[in-house]
């Protein structure tokens, strides 16, 4: 069942939403709280989706030094704290919500590297 990645529910607004302009900083810090997302995810499905998103924060750093800014360092967010709680009340929401917008974000990014986004 598709859950759009608009849709709005309680609790859910720490998960990332769709950006139109994005740097290769603001890409990394959303890939970053996705894999903190998944992490606290109970579901196995998501651990190679986690993987995958590892291995794209790695490359988003190859391309920022290859333009001379290395990107900072992303901290734990703060807004990611209330997850457990939010988890234990609306599990089966929360991955849903999640994997439908972190692919909306990935097709963001994607169309951002093609313009060859700023650090």
């Amino acid at each position: 069942q598709s859950v759009s990645s608009k849709q709005r529910v309680t609790g859910l607004d720490f998960i990332p939403g769709l950006h139109p302009l994005l740097s290769l900083s603001k890409m990394d810090q959303t890939l970053a709280i996705y894999q903190q997302i998944l992490a606290s995810l109970p579901s196995r499905n998501v651990i190679q989706i986690s993987n995958d998103l590892e291995n794209l924060r790695d490359l988003l750093h190859l391309l920022a030094a290859s333009k001379s800014c290395p990107l900072p360092q992303v901290r734990a967010l703060e807004s990611l704290e209330s997850l457990g709680v939010v988890l234990e009340a609306s599990l089966y929401s929360t991955e849903l919500v999640a994997l439908s917008r972190l692919q909306g974000s990935l097709q963001d990014m994607l169309r951002q590297l093609d313009l060859s986004p700023g650090c």
